[in-house]
């Protein structure tokens, strides 16, 4: 679904420095559906680990991008809910991963970044825009690279 950053996300947008994290309001096209993305980069330390992630209902996360951070396992089953999930069956994937809702799991699952398209993972600016045109945000503004 089409979506765009509310008038007030637009004014504080930007991108967390380390040890941070920001919220943004998303609404749909058509102003009746509302939207979060979530940008973390909990890493003090590890200054090139981040989380992305979509949200509907404030508590419905929808897809998440994992960088820089554990592995993911995902259930084993008998039958994948998904054929695009069956080679990644009880597998172990690293990161960078993608989760997405799945009905039945919700974010259990995880595929490598790469398979849905999210491939700009090492700058984490870059990474951010790409992960929110995937979730269909129109017009991303520019996005200011933090003060380390």
């Amino acid at each position: 679904m089409p979506k765009r950053l509310t008038k007030a996300a637009r004014a504080e947008f930007g991108m967390p420095g380390a040890g941070e994290g920001m919220t943004f309001a998303l609404e749909s096209l058509d102003g009746r559906t509302a939207f979060l993305i979530d940008a973390n980069r909990p890493g003090k330390i590890k200054l090139t680990k981040a989380t992305y992630q979509e949200r509907y209902r404030v508590v419905d996360v929808l897809a998440r991008l994992d960088i820089d951070g554990p592995p993911h396992t995902n259930p084993a089953v008998t039958n994948p809910p998904l054929p695009m999930l069956a080679p990644y069956n009880g597998a172990t994937v690293p990161c960078p991963h993608y989760h997405f809702f799945v009905e039945g799991y919700e974010v259990r699952w995880a595929v490598p970044a790469s398979v849905v398209g999210l491939n700009q993972t090492i700058d984490l600016v870059l990474a951010l825009r790409e992960f929110m045109t995937h979730c269909g945000v129109q017009e991303v503004p520019t996005i200011q690279y933090p003060m380390q």
